[in-house]
């Protein structure tokens, strides 16, 4: 029950910060869904005990769920990204490494430090994986399907 509350507060929050980034009609529907989804994905994983690969799994999943809604709203995936994979991202682990750093609490902010990076380049890393799958998928499809020409 709680993850599921959860998840409604995750959609709502995305919902939100669709005002923001001007999305508009079905968009505002299916960017936070996305957003929800991949927090679900997150709070499945989380007896892995490892938040960083919560992260990069649910990271995928998110960006193969906006890769296919971009192509079938006909928008750019960044649309239905930006907004969906706004939960995961480490905001309080940053804030909590920049307070230890000023603090001087240097063995708290390497810690600190070490999970917030290893979250955002989680993030990437899901994002760069699924981008480059689709291109090469696209490419892949569009090279098979034109016929092949001797030159003289």
């Amino acid at each position: 029950m709680e993850s599921i509350l959860s998840c409604i507060y995750v959609f709502i929050g995305c919902f939100a910060f669709c005002f923001v980034s001007n999305l508009r009609g079905k968009m505002m529907i299916l960017a936070p869904l996305g957003g929800s989804m991949g927090w679900l994905v997150y709070l499945l994983c989380g007896n892995l005990n490892n938040p960083i690969f919560q992260s990069f799994v649910a990271t995928l999943i998110i960006s193969l769920y906006s890769e296919v809604i971009a192509r079938i709203q006909k928008v750019p995936v960044t649309a239905c990204l930006l907004i969906s994979i706004l939960p995961l991202v480490p905001g309080g682990g940053l804030y909590y490494t920049m307070e230890y750093c000023i603090r001087g609490n240097i063995p708290m902010f390497i810690e600190k430090a070490g999970y917030t990076f290893g979250t955002a380049g989680a993030l990437a890393l899901g994002i760069l994986i699924v981008s480059s799958a689709v291109r090469l998928w696209y490419s892949v499809r569009y090279f098979a399907a034109k016929p092949f020409r001797k030159t003289p």
